[in-house]
């Protein structure tokens, strides 16, 4: 179990210069991610050290983004102005999350702008919605299109996401996770602040070249 990616939510004026914005602050590359057909979205990637990566994610004028809970999420943050919408663990295996939770796993697949598709299985959104402290669970069926590789490059990415700032209870996540937050990555900090309002991911502090830069 690792942290894998967090999720942006498009701000008023698109993903693609929401995610530009961010990969300007950040010193990296921006890199369209395609389409989420079952989800109605799509999404920019800024690829990470680590394998890792951060997705930046609008909904699609579809009907799939008012009937799946993905695009439901998506739309509500964005609606409220964008921003950070939450954090992902992969796992090799949910049939033990599937099994603590009771909850089934639901599909879904991202097509590339050059026809590929990466598929893979995920738990918790509904979880996401009704308490944003929480991350759900990914598991990925062809992890060779794993997102954090979208930029084939000879020198790998330099920025890494340092710190997650999570207005919540650590006791809350430990429960949904079945271990601390802090086990799910050794190179990742947790700061856990008590919430003013809605619980959620406040802010994400990142490692570049040029020093700490926090969003």
């Amino acid at each position: 179990m690792r942290v894998d990616h967090v999720s942006y939510a498009a701000e008023h004026d698109g993903v693609r210069a929401t995610a530009d914005r961010l990969a300007e602050k950040l010193g990296v590359r921006a890199v369209n991610g395609g389409v989420h057909p079952s989800f109605g979205t799509r999404n920019v990637i800024l690829p990470m050290a680590h394998e890792r990566y951060v997705e930046v994610v609008e909904v699609l004028d579809h009907p799939a983004s008012d009937k799946a809970p993905f695009g439901q999420a998506v739309r509500a943050c964005s609606e409220r102005g964008g921003g950070w919408l939450g954090w992902v663990v992969r796992v090799d295996d949910l049939a033990p999350v599937a099994q603590r939770l009771g909850r089934d796993p639901v599909a879904g697949r991202r097509r590339f702008p050059d026809g590929r598709e990466l598929m893979w299985q995920q738990i918790g959104v509904n979880g996401l919605i009704n308490d944003p402290q929480l991350p759900f669970f990914i598991c990925f069926e062809n992890p060779e299109l794993h997102p954090s590789g979208a930029i084939v490059e000879l020198v790998r990415p330099k920025v890494n996401i340092a710190r997650l700032t999570i207005a919540g209870d650590p006791d809350r996540v430990r429960d949904w996770l079945g271990e601390p937050a802090q086990t799910t990555s050794t190179a990742i900090a947790f700061d856990f602040i008590a919430p003013h309002g809605t619980a959620g991911l406040m802010s994400v502090t990142f490692d570049t070249p040029n020093g700490p830069v926090t969003i």
